[in-house]
């Protein structure tokens, strides 16, 4: 990672000439300069798919985490024909990678009409085992007499929802929105079969565009990459104190 950022600061020119043999200039940059930067924004315009990502992220986390939240609700609060076996198949489907499924959920979205858009990279992932399963596990926790008690004072099931379950589970909120964010942040095989035009095009597949048929801009690279890096860290870093309390919160009560 220090490499990476650091390299972003300097040419190709420089990158190559200190790789070999290895000293200090092979990792700090001897003249530095911003104008990967600069270059990156004018001539690739790095800003669309940035802020694609953004739209897709800022759709996706809150729609995620209502869809799960609900879920996890129902599993932990109420019985219902078919729950354990119901549960069951949510928490396998967050252990199926997106590589097996791809070429039939494309034929889908394909039929949908959605690819290349918003939309084509939107629904597929509006919902999310794994967040689901950190809901239901945290919901278990809660005692059941503080839902009761609500219930008994005339609170509706979504009352009861909002007001009182909801309010107590925000490390588990952030913590499954952050892994919600970072998943779809880093994501790069849908986007990428999906995805044709630079209209809507993510940053993560936006970075396998830094080259042309006969070269590779490696400063270029770093910089998109160091951006790319920095904006989930910048985000992880204020709210790791939840993250940890939301995951051992809900991973540990079977």
């Amino acid at each position: 990672m220090v490499y990476v950022i650091l390299a972003s600061f300097r040419t190709d020119y420089e990158i190559f000439k200190y790789a070999l043999p290895f000293s200090k200039n092979t990792i700090i940059p001897v003249e530095w300069t911003m104008g990967n930067y600069r270059e990156i924004f004018d001539k690739f315009q790095f800003a669309t798919p940035l802020k694609n990502t953004f739209i897709v992220v800022g759709i996706l986390v809150p729609i995620n985490l209502l869809i799960s939240s609900l879920a996890g609700y129902a599993f932990a609060f109420f019985n219902f024909k078919g729950k354990k076996l119901l549960f069951s198949i949510f928490i396998v489907s967050f252990m199926v990678p997106i590589d097996s499924i791809a070429l039939p959920l494309y034929s889908f979205i394909a039929s949908l009409g959605l690819v290349d858009s918003y939309w084509a990279l939107i629904l597929p992932s509006v919902s999310s085992g794994l967040a689901m399963f950190l809901f239901t596990q945290f919901f278990r926790s809660l005692p059941e007499s503080l839902l009761e008690a609500a219930r008994i004072d005339g609170a509706s099931l979504i009352q009861v929802f909002i007001k009182i379950v909801l309010p107590l589970s925000v490390p588990v909120i952030i913590t499954a929105g952050l892994m919600i964010f970072v998943t779809e942040w880093n994501n790069y095989l849908w986007p990428l079969l999906v995805t044709r035009s630079p209209d809507v095009r993510t940053i993560q597949v936006a970075l396998a565009y830094f080259k042309d048929e006969h070269e590779t801009f490696w400063s270029f690279i770093y910089a998109a990459s160091s951006i790319s890096a920095v904006v989930p860290v910048l985000l992880f870093l204020p709210l790791q104190k939840y993250f940890v309390q939301g995951v051992t919160s809900s991973g540990l009560k079977g």
